[in-house]
């Protein structure tokens, strides 16, 4: 029995087919999106209510609270017990969404390194004091290598980047090795034209918007700002830039569409290196018959 990844970009129809695969094959799936992992957060990361799920298990999803760190260490090293778990039991696993590293985490032979929040909290202080310019000068001359594979102002991987290097006396590999998988598995990803793509996208987060977005936002405001992770999920700080009073509604429903826009293209640009993945046209009126094809 082989994994089944579906992945794609946001708003592309991920979740429509894993319900229809799911059911075929019944399947059990897995959910590989790093903010549904969060409790409250529902509307803005587009989680399947419960009852929407047609009686198909989901794992790995409401498993932390806004304020808790996510962990993709941790999420590689539960998501393969629950794999194993569930091919003991001959029960299918799909694997569901578009977070890249999570996915690869789970599927490829790819080593995480330990954390030191001691050393983070120094990097953190030093970015705080000097800025991200000083802190990428750092990496150049420790390991020249990370530095050519991260953008000079991304601050959160340069700073994990010192972290690891001083942690272990080994390079920061920003780049994923050669495709090395350690389940069989079948890879399944989703693409349409920009132009739908971009008016899904819209008309998600215009509906977000309409059914209560700001309300949730508001719910569980303290553990975000308390947190680090959960923060960076598509609107949530363009929500709350909103109730801050520092933009409008429209402007924070404008923002979180554009920021999503993007996103979607960085979910494309990640999958598209993966060579083992098989696209399919979310708009083909047989894509479930094209899917289950390739997984038979």
């Amino acid at each position: 029995m082989k994994v089944i990844a579906l992945v794609g970009p946001t708003a592309v129809g991920k979740t429509a087919l894993s319900l229809d695969l799911a059911l075929e094959l019944s399947a059990e799936i897995i959910n590989a999106d790093a903010m549904q992992i969060y409790k409250g957060m529902d509307i803005g990361t587009a989680k399947l209510p419960l009852s929407q799920r047609r009686g198909v298990i989901h794992h790995q999803i409401d498993v932390l609270d806004p304020i808790d760190e996510a962990n993709v260490s941790q999420y590689q090293k539960q998501t393969r017990e629950i794999i194993r778990e569930l091919l003991d039991r001959k029960v299918q696993p799909i694997l569901v969404g578009g977070s890249g590293l999570y996915v690869n985490s789970v599927l490829e032979d790819l080593e995480f390194p330990g954390t030191s929040l001691e050393l983070r909290a120094k990097y953190e202080e030093l970015l705080e004091e000097k800025g991200v310019e000083h802190l990428f000068k750092m990496l150049e001359e420790i390991d020249p290598l990370a530095a050519e594979n991260i953008l000079p102002n991304n601050a959160r991987k340069i700073v994990r980047a010192l972290e690891v290097n001083e942690l272990t006396g080994k390079r920061f590999n920003a780049k994923l090795p050669e495709p090395s998988p350690i389940f069989p598995d079948v890879r399944i990803a989703l693409d349409m034209p920009r132009d739908l793509l971009d008016k899904r996208i819209t008309e998600r987060v215009h509906q977000m918007f309409a059914d209560g977005f700001i309300d949730e936002v508001q719910k569980i405001e303290e553990s975000l700002t308390k947190g680090k992770t959960a923060l960076r999920a598509l609107g949530y700080s363009q929500v709350l830039s909103y109730l801050a009073g520092e933009i409008q509604k429209e402007e924070a429903i404008t923002l979180t569409i554009n920021a999503t826009k993007k996103f979607a293209r960085r979910q494309l640009s990640w999958f598209r290196r993966d060579p083992l993945i098989h696209w399919l046209d979310a708009t083909s009126s047989d894509l479930f018959e094209q899917s289950m094809k390739l997984i038979r």
